[in-house]
């Protein structure tokens, strides 16, 4: 049945009337594209006969529909159809005149759906020879070589690497054409020769480039064969990236001669050499290096290049003439159509934006020569190229902000530094471009601004003034488009937001105007963003409740009523609902004692936006921000309201409105507690009580600071009642919790102890229902040990609050299970230590005899946790009373040899407590404890020697000189675990927060850090480290000894042979890795400084070959090569960009990694993750990639997306 309606369909397609014609084909396609067709080879030889005919038909609308039809015919017929449909179609290409044109796009068409391999390399073999016989044939006009090159050009880019036997003979074809003498043959052949270039050998790519310079060093080429072959070797760059990098010698020397030597009205020429410059810049960073020097300069030579054009205007430094300067600009304008020099200088921007993005190393001496030329330029008469002006400065700020990231720099070569003196100049050149005509310009100059205060917040204080007309004219100007004020706006924001509020005191009268006009626009972006900056104008006009200094009174009705009447009108846009509600919670905390007459007005306006659903999360937090204002805004008339409306949105699944809600609650009973009733009250706690629970510890821990904030100062007893009833019951499952942690353990805490104090509740029944939950229950099985620590810390909090007499009979309790040598029960005891380590630290035990020696006696259990607690325990008993339990500690690890290791670990407890609390030790123990610490740093036990080298840290915080010099001198001691264990000591001295040891350490780091070139690989891995904490909290102490230390680093990442070694296990031989932990560690630390001192890092001298041979290591080195290569990917893609190709290959083997099949369930969870590690990595590398720059990067992305497995895995990582 089918193929009698294919029949009549087949037989109208051949009729004489147009109109048949276009249906029938029509009908046809509807055919092919339907799952279920089937066609038998008869079918098959009339279906692509037809097809190819219908090419040629008159009417265009029925050719084009064939055109259509190929695409699900491809799919659908066999092999030697789709090989005979592509040859008559070559042979119309080569020889039919009239339908070469839509034969060329036939064959496209084809090509692009070929899906198979055999199919691709059949179709190759047929078309190939003839596509070449057309490019070179002499006798074969332009167009058709055009068209040849075209389809060549597809075929290259998908099929490429299918026809290595034929890249010599297809390069010397098309290296032919680069001297024909038609431009667009040889501009067609540049693409198909790039196309070609990603698939081709070593070799063949070397004969091309050789080739291409050879013509270029020939002095007699015609200028435009010259521009062809420039083009070449830019495209060619472009093709094969690092490939190219063993080139550059032979090419850069020539462009940069070119460049400084062509005619002067060979602007195109000097354009495509700096193209290719930029492309070199970008693709081969680290070949690139030597010459960046020459490339600046020769940028900077031609971003000013115009030749035609003498700029004789003095530098305008007059503010007062800015009036006239505009009228007059527009009447001296020089324009010249045939002046082309302005591409010339685009190139040069664009070149030198490229050398800013791919050398952040070289950022201080662009600060040096290229900020100030690039501020200079912004002069720039061709507006195209004034945008790429603005845009590679806003680069240059950009990487600035990555490159010092976190850092506070004083140092006088620091680019933030070197940025903060060019501000003047900027501010002077961007104010001139303010005054400009051009709306472009000012939305560019606008951008750089807003980048600037990015970098620099506090950078404009002295400038704002100068800055003010600019924005006014922007936002004022009849002329001026909605994105010029947005940007205007955001500008504003930042800047309000960035610098201190009495900067902008003298010119709130002219900024405000025109910000509150904006408010009244109607395009809702613009209005949003002028509601934003009225938030901040806001905060500046009364930065203080007293608002001395500064009359703000005039300001407070304007701005209201601008925000009231966007408050109350209902149809507009979300974001400009949510911007008025947040902007008036603002203005009802800041003014609203001169608000008395209006607060009835729009207060009820607020609680009407907390009943919409939309806008609800956003009124809560304006409540919460009014709640907390000093001037105590009177909300009689609406408190009863908001507090019902918040307790019914506890109940609600929206999470972030919850979490809002109990924030906005807590501050609401703060403020206005003795206006709501106890019923309020019950209703909130009956809804606290399900919030709180280990699923989420946020939530829980903002419950229960809520109920704390209820039991406080509440005499009423129904409160304690009630959360006796309901809370204290959750408040026990949860310490049971091994997830409690942070700030719900810290809140359950002071929970248990406002319970204390409020009506109703006994501390000895507290402390039963305590220490009863720490008993294993039938139900719910044993306690985990983190919960006991929970515990005991609630129980010591507990005692504290109850008082002297309730906390010493408590622990008397506790040492008398401790004596009672008949219990079996371990989990008890173990408690016990736990809760008098908590309430010792908390509180001087001295009072209770012997109490040391009944804590010491539980070294003796037979449990490895009764022995932790135990060890636990007296370290924090000495916390509370060191001078009476400090000695007694130091003289047992003297004497108890077998202890020591407990005892080491119970000093460390006094020590890390004493350096947190910024506590002195007495002077007699200090010697003591260095001599017994430094004993100990040759023990065989690495635990030893890790606690040894942490005690030492910590006391290095408190006694900085005594420490550094003692732990210097062991540097150079002869035992390796000496030197390890200093070294490590070190790390443990260096704290995020500033400390005095900072500056003592400070000239001996090279002493400790230069060991990571010890024989001994535990020093090595142990000055890795160092290093690697060094970056994260202190990365200015170690700048200035990088460029020593990272090629040391970088050598600890290869894997090293004499660390490999093989046991002889018996049955079988196992290979050990020695070197392993090093590795991982050197990566990790590499990965550190990518965060903080990423101006330091050559990141292309660092990928290949060591990123590159981690991706290829052990599992636990190629997790950190994945996060270190998305990094990269994010910082520094140009260099990553650069070595793509060679990158495929270990991510390829990683992600199609098969466990054996006896694998236990560990290492095929270990695989997964590796595989998924993996995909994150290829997920960043696609988003800077665009997926087309490497050919083998592209086809991987096609094998993940074709695989099921690989493919949902990367979508989801995708979407996370």
């Amino acid at each position: 049945m089918a193929n009698l309606a294919m029949t009549g369909i087949l037989e109208k397609m051949t009729g004489k009337d147009k109109d048949f014609r276009y249906m029938a084909t029509s009908d046809l396609l509807n055919e092919l594209n339907k799952d279920s067709f089937k066609a038998d080879s008869d079918l098959e030889i009339k279906l692509t006969s037809i097809i190819i005919q219908q090419l040629d038909d008159v009417a265009g609308d029925v050719s084009g529909l064939a055109v259509k039809c190929l695409v699900p015919l491809v799919k659908k017929v066999s092999e030697p159809r789709v090989v005979e449909m592509t040859n008559k179609l070559c042979e119309k290409l080569l020889k039919d005149k009239d339908h070469r044109d839509i034969a060329s796009i036939a064959l496209k068409t084809i090509i692009a759906e070929i899906s198979t391999q055999s199919l691709a390399q059949s179709i190759l073999l047929s078309i190939l020879p003839q596509l070449v016989k057309g490019i070179t044939d002499p006798g074969m006009n332009h167009e058709i070589k055009c068209e040849c090159l075209d389809n060549l050009c597809d075929v290259l880019h998908k099929f490429g690497n299918l026809m290595a036997t034929d890249h010599e003979l297809l390069l010397s074809a098309l290296l032919s054409q680069l001297s024909y003498n038609q431009a667009s043959v040889r501009k067609k052949t540049v693409s198909c020769i790039a196309s070609l270039a990603s698939s081709l050998s070593d070799d063949l790519l070397a004969k091309a480039t050789t080739e291409v310079v050879q013509k270029l060093r020939n002095k007699g080429t015609k200028s435009e064969m010259t521009r062809t072959n420039i083009q070449m070797i830019g495209a060619l760059s472009r093709a094969v990236g690092y490939r190219f990098g063993p080139h550059l010698a032979d090419t850069v020397p020539v462009l940069i001669n070119y460049c400084t030597s062509a005619s002067e009205n060979d602007e195109e020429l000097r354009e495509y050499s700096l193209q290719a410059l930029e492309s070199f810049l970008l693709r081969c960073p680290r070949d690139i290096s030597p010459y960046c020097d020459e490339i600046l300069h020769l940028n900077l030579e031609y971003l000013s290049y115009d030749p035609n054009f003498t700029d004789n205007m003095e530098e305008d430094t007059d503010d007062e003439t800015h009036e006239e300067e505009e009228d007059d600009g527009s009447a001296t304008e020089y324009t010249d159509d045939e002046d082309v020099s302005w591409k010339v200088r685009r190139a040069a921007a664009k070149c030198l934006s490229a050398l800013i993005v791919s050398r952040p190393e070289m950022l201080s001496k662009l600060y040096g020569e290229a900020c100030p030329k690039l501020i200079d330029r912004f002069k720039e008469r061709e507006e195209n190229v004034k945008m790429d002006i603005f845009n590679t400065f806003t680069e240059l700020l950009q990487q600035t902000g990555n490159v010092t990231k976190g850092q506070n720099d004083i140092n006088e070569q620091s680019p933030r530094w070197l940025l903060k003196q060019e501000v003047p100049k900027i501010i002077r050149s961007i104010n001139r471009q303010l005054r400009e005509k051009s709306i472009k310009t000012k939305v560019g100059a606008f951008s750089v601004l807003k980048e600037l205060v990015v970098v620099l917040p506090d950078c404009l204080a002295d400038h704002i003034g100068s800055l003010i007309p600019g924005i006014e004219k922007a936002l004022n100007d009849k002329s001026s488009t909605s994105n010029l004020k947005i940007e205007a706006l955001i500008f504003t924001r930042l800047v309000l937001a960035s610098h201190y509020p009495s900067v902008f005191h003298p010119y709130i009268k002219a900024l405000s105007s025109p910000v509150l006009s904006a408010v009244g626009e109607r395009y809702y972006k613009v209005t949003a963003e002028a509601l934003r900056v009225c938030g901040e104008l806001v905060r500046v006009v009364r930065p203080n409740i007293e608002g001395i200094g500064f009359d703000f009174k005039p300001y407070v009705h304007p701005i209201y009523n601008a925000i009231m009447s966007r408050l109350t009108n209902q149809d507009q846009d979300q974001e400009v609902k949510e911007c008025a509600i947040s902007c008036m919670g603002l203005v009802v905390s800041t003014f609203g004692d001169n608000l008395d007459v209006e607060l009835p007005v729009c207060l009820p306006v607020l609680v009407d936006r907390m009943g919409n659903e939309i806008t609800r999360l956003t009124a809560v937090k304006a409540f919460a921000v009014i709640a907390v204002s000093p001037l105590k805004i009177d909300l009689s008339c609406v408190l009863e309201q908001v507090i019902a409306e918040l307790t019914a949105f506890l109940r609600k699944a929206n999470r972030p409105l919850r979490q809002a809600t109990l924030g906005t609650l807590n501050s609401l009973i703060v403020a206005y507690g003795d206006k709501i009733g106890s019923a309020a009250y019950e209703v909130i706690i009956v809804e606290l009580a399900t919030l709180i629970s280990d699923s989420d510890l946020h939530m829980t821990a903002l419950a229960l600071e809520l109920c704390c904030t209820l039991m406080a100062d509440r005499s009423s007893p129904v409160i304690g009642l009630a959360v006796r009833s309901k809370v204290l019951p959750q408040a026990l499952t949860l310490i049971r919790s091994s997830l409690l942690q942070g700030q719900a353990l810290l809140a359950l805490q002071s929970f248990f102890a406002s319970l204390v104090y409020s009506a109703n509740t006994g501390f000895d029944a507290l402390l039963d229902s305590l220490l009863l939950s720490a008993k294993p229950s039938p139900q719910l099985g044993g306690v985990a040990k983190q919960a006991l620590y929970s515990i005991a810390q609630c129980v010591a909090v507990l005692c504290l609050a109850a008082g002297d007499q309730q906390c010493s009979s408590t622990v008397k309790m506790l040492t008398e299970i401790l004596k009672d040598d008949s219990t079996t029960n371990s989990a008890k005891q173990h408690l016990a230590l736990l809760c008098l380590g908590e309430i010792g630290r908390r509180k001087d035990l001295g009072s209770h005899d012997h109490i040391e020696n009944i804590v010491i006696e539980s070294f003796q259990s037979p449990f490895e946790e009764i022995k932790s607690a135990a060890s636990y325990a007296l370290g924090n008993i000495a916390v509370g009373n060191l001078l009476k339990y400090l000695p007694f500690i130091l003289d047992q690890i003297d004497n108890q040899q077998k202890k020591q290791y407990l005892l080491l670990h119970s000093l460390k407890e006094v020590i890390v407590r004493q350096s947190v609390d910024k506590a002195e030790f007495p002077d007699s123990s200090v010697e003591k404890i260095l001599n017994l610490l430094f004993n100990y740093c040759e023990s065989e036990e690495e635990g030893v020697r890790n606690v040894v080298a942490e005690c030492l840290g910590k006391i290095a915080l408190i006694e900085p000189t005594k420490l550094v010099p003692a732990l210097k001198v062991r540097t150079t001691s002869p035992a390796a675990f000496t030197r390890a264990t200093v070294v490590i000591a070190v790390k443990y001295s260096i704290v995020e927060r500033p400390e005095r040891i900072d500056e003592i350490l400070y000239p001996e780091i090279a002493s400790f850090l230069m060991l990571i070139k010890d024989h001994d690989r535990h020093v090595r891995r142990a000055a890795v480290l160092v290093l690697s904490t060094f970056a994260h909290n202190k990365p200015n102490l170690i700048k200035g000894l990088l460029p020593e230390l990272l090629p040391l680093l970088y050598d600890q990442t290869v894997i090293k042979k004499e660390l490999i070694r093989t046991v002889d296990l018996g049955p079988f031989k196992h290979t050990v890795d020695d070197g392993l932990e090093l590795r991982k560690a050197a990566f990790e630390c590499v990965d550190t400084l990518l965060d903080s001192c990423l101006d330091q890092v050559n990141p292309s001298s660092f990928i290949v070959p060591y990123l590159r041979s981690g991706l290829d290591d052990h599992y636990d080195v190629k997790m950190p090569c994945h996060l270190i290569l998305s990094k990269l990917a994010d910082k520094c893609p140009s260099a990553v960009l650069a070595v793509l190709d060679s990158l495929v290959d270990p991510l390829q083997k990683t992600i199609n990694f098969k466990p054996k099949q006896d694998a236990v369930k560990q290492e095929v969870d270990r695989n997964e993750d590796m595989i998924r590690s993996a995909l994150r990595a290829i997920a960043s590398l696609h988003r800077i990639s665009g997926g087309d720059c490497s050919l083998k990067f592209k086809n991987l992305m096609n094998e993940i997306l074709k695989s099921q497995a690989l493919g949902d895995k990367y979508v989801s990582i995708r979407n996370e």
